[in-house]
């Protein structure tokens, strides 16, 4: 028997109405909501209606306040800081997106700092929410201890994601949005329940074995991409989201969490710049230098554009609708308030 099948709207409304009953208020909800859509829209299903479980769980076991309203503080000309109160990451963003902008705008380059938010997604739509404004943008943000570091056999390191957006005219902004270890942990969540075995070179077993088995490589660590680089990177991530920003490590996150499998308490940290400021003859002359180096990739057969597989998904999905697997939709409905 097929997977149900079901349109974006309905994604939207599954996630608000079990957000809802769970105890969320309604701005956090639609918060949560619209990214989960967004990232079923694009095909990205390890950050879609797949976490919705997870911020149910930390919702109930009082980890996250479901009806936390972020603060904006300005600290300095070109630094913003969002306390999300132990809220969700979306909401958070979503407030300080604003205030970075005008900042940028400003000051040529800016900084966003926010502390005390419960991140579970992927890190693409904040930093596509500012490019599409014509602001380039960085993102970087930890989680749970889940990889080992250099020659190391026990869990560090979170999977430390960041991403990259580059503004286009006429065309939708280039994004990129990867983890530091060699796969996002949920990757290996769905491997696990699909039962299909891991690529090599993504985890090690508890006892520091290599290993291909996702149960296994969940219970021991992940690896960190391109061995002792990518592990510099995901200690870079864990700085600038830790230790820069006032807040806490990812060994730090997991030696306080509640074991309830939701999103991790911890920080984002955001740059954003304006092409306009950073060269004599504008933002336009930028990006038209810009699209001389993507016109020389594409030239080139096999090649394509970090996120186009993201945005022929999003021309797609509107119409056709989007795939659930049948064991997460029954799980979900579950999760829905009695009829």
């Amino acid at each position: 028997m097929p997977d149900p099948v079901i349109s974006l709207e309905e994604v939207h409304d599954l996630a608000t109405r079990i957000l809802l009953h769970a105890g969320a208020s309604a701005e956090q909800a639609r918060a949560v909501a619209d990214t989960v859509t967004n990232a079923e829209r694009d095909e990205c299903k390890s950050h879609g209606l797949f976490r919705i479980p997870g911020y149910v769980k930390s919702i109930l076991s009082g980890k996250v306040n479901g009806h936390a309203v972020p603060e904006v503080h300005d600290l300095a000309p070109a630094v913003v800081h969002v306390d999300a109160k132990l809220g969700f990451a979306p909401l958070a963003l979503e407030v300080g997106a604003d205030a970075l902008e005008a900042k940028t705008r400003s000051q040529g380059i800016a900084a966003l700092a926010i502390t005390d938010c419960h991140h579970f997604a992927a890190v693409w739509p904040e930093t596509e929410r500012l490019a599409s404004r014509g602001l380039v943008a960085f993102a970087f943000t930890g989680s749970n201890s889940f990889v080992a570091p250099a020659g190391g056999t026990k869990k560090l390191y979170g999977t430390n994601p960041m991403s990259f957006a580059w503004p286009r005219e006429g065309h939708p902004p280039l994004v990129f949005d990867q983890a530091s270890s060699a796969s996002a942990r949920g990757e290996i969540q769905l491997h696990q329940r699909d039962g299909h075995t891991l690529p090599e070179g993504w985890a090690i077993d508890p006892d520091g074995n290599p290993t291909t088995d996702p149960t296994a490589a969940l219970a021991g660590a992940q690896l960190p991409f391109g061995g002792y680089k990518g592990a510099a990177i995901a200690m870079m991530v864990e700085l600038l989201a830790g230790a820069l920003i006032g807040d806490v490590f990812s060994f730090e996150v997991t030696e306080r969490d509640n074991g309830d499998g939701g999103p991790p308490t911890g920080g984002e940290f955001m740059l954003a710049i304006d092409p306009g400021a950073t060269r004599r003859d504008g933002a336009s002359a930028a990006m038209a230098h810009a699209e001389t180096l993507f016109a020389e990739i594409l030239s080139q057969d096999g090649t394509r554009l970090p996120s186009d597989r993201r945005f022929i998904a999003r021309e797609r999905t509107p119409i056709e609708g989007v795939s659930v697997v049948q064991v997460l939709y029954d799980e979900l409905q579950t999760l829905l308030p009695a009829s």
